[in-house]
């Protein structure tokens, strides 16, 4: 059998499937009647999604159907189908090789559901921002109703949703850790990460005749076995509590024992001697004994506690994350397997990152560039904010412990040539209807990550750090910005290109290390307002957070001002901060409020934090441990914030100018001793008495009758295309503007990790 460490072979290396004869398709189709256009009788592979239909990199199925378009497959889409029955997976017809399952650019509990788990009004991912067009945990029913439809085709799962749940969870929506979604999906094969090298792999391989469960060695792949399978006799494996125990280390020694005597009595009377087990000393070059290592550990898979163990213990729950997340380093990180029931969800090494020229052929497949002509001229909120922006790279090192994008993508960047990118800006210029001129964004999860990579390969392939940038910038990070500057002036150089702004959230703390960088983009691409995330001040979230502390903004706060005085322009930061994140205190949120106040920032809209599969930081909210250190029970706990009340009054905290939140945060004061905080002074939070607008919410908020209510409810976060407003105050320096317009931002960090490759804008 052939080794998840077998070589790489390159995606455009594959012999193009029989297929390729009937050339490309205008927009995949989506009905039988467009099929007999094109001269099909079927499909070799059906795509089913979540989201509307938009042939164009930035969403996940138009990215994998054109990618296997291109091997040769005749590729359909099946967009947000009706899954009150089969019959719409029937549209076109029973695919020759299997069923392609996703649930969008989003998972579908995010998407539906705000924060506090109440449905939302509207999906950016549909036409007319229509809600309700998909179900929830859409990938587990999809699959189920195309097992439905045609029993025995294959169905492979994948996108964002698939990839953040191939393991037991903890859901927020049901409050509780849920089974790997390939064991609720029945699914054959979960297709996990950026996926383009093993989907490629694998549909040739279906081509050839395998079926998709008995295809087991292909990286970023999962899928279940019996019980103890194994890939061969020769493979290794290694329970994940002797790598981190999650208990005790080992007994205590007896400070009084005399362990030399104890052993030199046992020498002389020849206890503890073997003389059959005696061999002679074999003498190996160091070369060897590391080829050696390596070639044990490509065959070593790790079994971490089972879904039954980690269900009901958080401690273990804790330590599984911890062991998911040390072995994510496509150069370094082995197998994992975990039990469900009877058998094990498997879990291959993650996949091989793509090469530039691979990164390059994706994003050049000859996308039409705009949604199926099927949805005429409804307007779509997603293709609203991207069809005139260009996404430059994939990954981020960051390594944000609320975010999915690093769970999904990767820590290790993926950048796109020069050449691809300008050809991009190119084609938007001459095919894209309505375009003035303007690029909306050159991006990616973070605007300035383009091409920074560790400064040494043999370095980056043995890495177990979780980010590349906490505590402190890592030495053997290159943080060199020459090839984004060039970028940037390259592009503005275009004919017809009169402007370029950058909207994908910006990392500060490496901006700073590039002077030349703040200033290319302050003078030419900040279209009057520039969104960084603190995400907060304080030394105990953003301990949890793994973000840089306030130092890092100050000093690049200092440079976006000092350049923007220069360039004789009036222009603003806008930062943006979450409330409610585990390891936030009380007296956190309210030294934030504060920082606020003295800075002249009044939020419109600020963001709770949500509990999302997999992340590090969900792993803090359910199980109240921190995965971020060595695992013990009596590791410490950390303070989580999960009642209604205190949500609601972190929230209130971003937002203490408001007249809505006068009662709640007058009374939390008075109970934190801080009565010095109310009054009309400039350093104190609130007036003593109710602003107006807040004298007809009737009697005060009574703290001991809401405090830890399970139901009390929230507002939830900003609305999906929208970030907050700057404050309304006298600015300080050029951080906020009285009035100012929005910039855009995404839904959540988890609709900028998109399935496949949608263009992700994380806060940063």
């Amino acid at each position: 059998m052939t080794t998840v460490s077998a070589p790489v072979k390159p995606i455009t290396s594959y012999r193009k499937f029989w297929a390729q004869r009937f050339g490309t398709a205008p927009f995949l189709p989506m009905t039988r009647a467009e099929m007999n256009e094109l001269g099909w009788d079927s499909c070799d592979i059906i795509i089913v999604t979540g989201d509307c239909y938009i042939d164009h990199p930035s969403f996940g199925m138009a990215l994998v159907g054109r990618l296997l378009e291109a091997q040769g497959f005749r590729v359909g889409i099946i967009a947000q189908p009706d899954w009150h029955s089969a019959d719409p997976f029937r549209e076109l017809g029973r695919p020759n090789l299997f069923f392609g399952v996703t649930a969008g650019n989003m998972d579908s509990m995010i998407n539906r559901y705000t924060a506090d788990r109440k449905p939302r009004s509207d999906d950016a991912y549909t036409p007319h921002a229509e809600a309700n067009k998909r179900p929830d945990r859409a990938v587990t029913v999809y699959a189920q109703r195309c097992r439905e439809a045609y029993p025995g085709v294959g169905v492979m799962i994948g996108s964002i949703e698939a990839s953040l749940r191939r393991i037991a969870h903890y859901d927020y929506w049901s409050d509780k850790v849920r089974q790997s979604v390939l064991v609720t999906s029945k699914a054959d094969l979960l297709l996990f990460g950026n996926a383009e090298r093993a989907l490629v792999e694998v549909a040739h391989r279906a081509a050839a005749g395998e079926k998709l469960s008995e295809i087991r060695d292909v990286r970023g792949t999962a899928f279940l076995a019996p019980h103890g399978w194994m890939p061969g006799d020769d493979w290794l494996m290694m329970d994940s509590t002797t790598l981190d125990q999650p208990g005790k280390v080992e007994a205590h020694q007896n400070p009084y024992e005399m362990v030399p005597e104890k052993e030199e009595a046992a020498c002389a009377s020849g206890q503890g001697k073997d003389p059959a087990a005696a061999q002679p000393i074999t003498f190996m070059p160091l070369q060897e004994r590391v080829a050696a290592r390596k070639a044990q550990r490509a065959k070593t898979v790790v079994r971490i506690p089972a879904y039954e163990a980690v269900a009901h213990d958080p401690v273990l729950y804790a330590h599984a994350s911890r062991i998911l997340h040390l072995e994510s380093n496509p150069g370094n990180a082995r197998a994992l397997v975990q039990l469900h029931g009877e058998r094990d969800v498997w879990l291959n090494p993650p996949p091989i990152p793509l090469t530039t020229e691979e990164m390059d052929h994706v994003f050049g497949l000859p996308y039409a560039r705009n949604p199926h002509p099927s949805y005429g001229k409804a307007h779509i909120p997603a293709w609203e904010m991207i069809k005139y922006s260009v996404n430059i790279m994939r990954g981020c090192f960051g390594g944000c412990t609320f975010c999915s994008i690093t769970e999904h993508e990767g820590r290790i960047i993926q950048s796109r040539s020069e050449e691809s990118i300008l050809k991009e800006l190119e084609e938007i210029r001459d095919k894209t209807d309505g375009f003035t001129g303007h690029i909306s964004d050159l991006g990616g999860p973070t605007a300035n990550m383009y091409r920074l990579a560790c400064k040494d390969k043999k370095i980056e392939t043995s890495c177990r750090k979780l980010s590349c940038v906490y505590p402190d910038i890592c030495e053997n990070l290159g943080t060199d910005h020459s090839h984004l500057i060039q970028l940037y002036r390259k592009a503005r150089a275009l004919p017809g290109i009169k402007k370029i702004n950058i909207q994908s959230g910006l990392r500060y703390d490496l901006a700073v290390r590039s002077p030349e960088y703040i200033k290319e983009l302050v003078t030419h691409h900040v279209g009057g307002y520039l969104k960084i995330a603190p995400e907060h001040t304080e030394e105990g979230p953003l301990s949890k957070m793994m973000k840089p502390g306030m130092g890092a903004y100050d000093k690049f706060k200092e440079l976006f001002e000092r350049f923007s005085r220069q360039a004789g322009k009036e222009q603003y930061l806008i930062p943006y901060f979450i409330a409610a994140h585990p390891g936030t205190s009380d007296e956190d949120m309210m030294n934030l409020a504060l920082w606020l106040k003295k800075n002249n920032f009044r939020l419109d809209q600020v963001q709770t934090f949500t509990p999302t599969p997999m992340a590090m930081a969900t792993t803090m909210w359910h199980t109240r441990r921190n995965p971020l250190k060595r695992l013990a029970r009596s590791s410490e706990k950390v303070d989580v914030v999960r009642d209604g009340y205190r949500r609601k009054l972190h929230k209130a905290f971003l937002r203490y100018h408001h007249p809505d939140n006068w009662h709640i945060l007058y009374e939390a004061l008075i109970n934190m001793g801080r009565q010095d905080l109310i009054g009309y002074g400039k350093h104190q939070l609130i007036p003593p008495t109710p602003p107006k607008g807040a004298e007809d919410k009737g009697k005060r908020f009574n703290v001991a009758r809401t405090a830890h209510h399970p139901t009390q409810r929230f507002q939830d976060a900003p609305p999906r295309g929208r970030a907050p407003a700057a404050t309304r105050g006298k600015p300080a320096g050029a951080s906020a503007k009285p009035g100012g317009k929005p910039a855009a931002k995404p839904a959540s960090r988890q609709a900028a990790a998109s399935g496949g490759s949608a263009k992700p804008r994380g806060r940063r």
